[in-house]
């Protein structure tokens, strides 16, 4: 049995993702709508994806664009408030990703209860928002002196917008990062949000890695899930449940129902 399966009670769980509006020192924050707004904002999705029955919920700065490798200290301070005045209407597992920083991402889980993170924590990378050069050592030892040690770690290794500095495959890259890094998940990604994860580099990735969980981290709609979960033992869903299929978008309760639904006739 997968960790997954254990804490989220189901196969193949749908992680929703719950994405927070521009924060302060964004470039897009909207200081006359302030903070409230945004956990607002939040809650109402929070309420959706929860009724839609989805298995977990992941909180990220996704509006925080351009995202930042090392973010402002004001990010993570937002985000806890925002998880804290939830909290009580939190019915699921919840984890956090803080873009696209793995430090700020695990001190914001530890600080708040979440249960798992997805980051770039291992690679080298040329992206739209500079060179990414994680360091895992770090950020595992970080943890483990934070004693989050509960806290479950997702590798995207497959990150949007970006492009692995050296000519390596993702099975290549997978199967030497749960060799060295010994992650409790990959997540393997298409090339933005809302863009569909390859079925065959799944496949490939899966094959050298069968028993790490296996993430399709975007572009799963209800058209492709069947295919997707087919091989992924998981997926994480953001755009697909938003009106017209916008990633800015507010969540569709409708959306949610719908592609539940159909994930429940998957399982079964």
């Amino acid at each position: 049995m997968y960790w997954t399966e254990s804490l989220f009670g189901v196969s193949k769980p749908i992680i929703a993702m719950c994405h927070l509006h521009a924060l302060p020192g964004d470039p897009a924050y909207d200081p006359k709508k302030g903070v409230g707004w945004i956990i607002e904002q939040a809650g109402r999705d929070l309420d959706a994806l929860q009724k839609g029955g989805v298995d977990g919920v992941m909180f990220s700065n996704e509006f925080s664009r351009p995202y930042q490798t090392t973010v402002d200290p004001i990010a993570v301070a937002v985000m806890a408030r925002l998880i804290g005045e939830l909290r009580s209407d939190i019915r699921v597992p919840f984890g956090v990703n803080v873009l696209w920083d793995p430090i700020a991402s695990v001190d914001l889980a530890v600080a708040t209860g979440a249960r798992f993170v997805r980051e770039i924590f291992t690679g080298v990378y040329a992206s739209d928002f500079g060179l990414w050069n994680p360091d895992c050592g770090k950020v595992v030892r970080r943890l483990n002196t934070l004693h989050g040690g509960d806290v479950k770690l997702i590798f995207n290794i497959v990150p949007e917008a970006a492009v692995y500095l050296g000519d390596r495959d993702p099975a290549g890259i997978a199967e030497t990062t749960v060799f060295n890094a010994e992650p409790d998940a990959l997540c393997v990604s298409g090339a933005t949000a809302g863009v569909q994860t390859s079925t065959t580099v799944l496949k490939a990735v899966k094959k050298v890695v069968p028993d790490t969980v296996v993430f399709a981290n975007t572009g799963v709609r209800p058209d492709n899930v069947g295919e997707q979960l087919s091989v992924a033992d998981g997926a994480i869903v953001g755009t697909a449940f938003k009106y017209d299929n916008d990633t800015w978008s507010d969540v569709d309760p409708k959306r949610v129902d719908e592609f539940m639904e159909k994930v429940r006739r998957i399982r079964s």
